[in-house]
């Protein structure tokens, strides 16, 4: 494998440009290339066939563009399970960290919120994470939909934003929890305005930066990790590749990118 090869990042839409942002920081001297589904998006409300065929294309096409590691920057499509993902490419895949252990260590009352698509909510992941560390500990998952159509649609703050929040946050502040994993990476586009929601007694966690680390390792490990030179992403979308790089302006240094529009046939 080639360590100059970029890294691929994959996701549903818009919403890996989040864990995008934390990879160039963690990995400043590594290239990316991303995919976003979004001719596709929201991947949350499908059924496990459509999303592992669409997360195959999505695969393909990085596989023939050349990369030497994926990050899947997307928890819908990280419960399918890394290694059926890999299912044979050269690469290795790494998935959404669950954010477990980074919740264990902030809450103070074992009383853990999960806000994330219907899809990962009803797979039980974060739940079973978390337990298996800690049986004791409580968890409250709360499916969000309205998200992620708002958040392709460039739509951060506001009243449509204000009132999902209030609606979603309701079950898991009446739980009283004291920490809640975003674990959707739209959602940190959204994250002052959850914050805001909860308020100072609610730690509202973004699970990208455990995942970042996980691809560090992995590449000092396997002697392919960049230490010189300045990174490059190129930044693809399925379709609306100009609203793509309108809502990447809210997240990235887009002097580091490019954008474009892609087919994945």
């Amino acid at each position: 494998m080639d360590k100059n090869l970029p890294i691929g990042v994959m996701d549903s839409g818009v919403g890996g440009l989040s864990v995008l942002k934390v990879l160039q920081k963690a990995l400043p001297h590594e290239d990316f290339l991303y995919i976003g589904d979004t001719a596709r998006t929201p991947y949350g409300q499908r059924t496990e066939a459509e999303i592992r065929a669409m997360v195959r294309e999505m695969t393909d096409w990085l596989d023939a563009k050349g990369v030497k590691q994926l990050v899947v920057a997307c928890n819908t499509i990280t419960v399918l399970g890394t290694e059926s993902i890999k299912n044979g490419y050269a690469f290795d895949v790494i998935g959404m960290s669950k954010g477990a252990e980074l919740a264990l260590s902030t809450t103070k009352n074992k009383k853990i919120g999960v806000m994330a698509t219907p899809f990962t909510v009803a797979s039980g992941a974060h739940k079973a994470a978390v337990q298996a560390l800690d049986a004791s500990a409580e968890v409250f998952a709360q499916g969000c939909p309205k998200f992620v159509p708002l958040i392709e649609s460039g739509v951060f703050e506001g009243e449509a934003v204000q009132s999902a929040v209030a609606e979603y946050a309701a079950p898991l502040k009446a739980a009283g929890v004291d920490v809640v994993l975003l674990s959707c990476t739209h959602f940190p586009f959204i994250r002052p305005a959850v914050e805001a929601e909860f308020g100072e007694g609610v730690t509202v966690l973004d699970p990208a930066e455990a995942t970042a680390l996980q691809a560090r390792l992995y590449l000092e490990r396997a002697g392919l990790l960049k230490m010189q030179g300045t990174g490059h992403a190129e930044v693809c979308f399925t379709a609306d590749a100009a609203r793509g790089r309108a809502i990447a302006q809210h997240m990235l240094d887009t002097e580091r990118c490019s954008f474009k529009e892609v087919s994945l046939k």
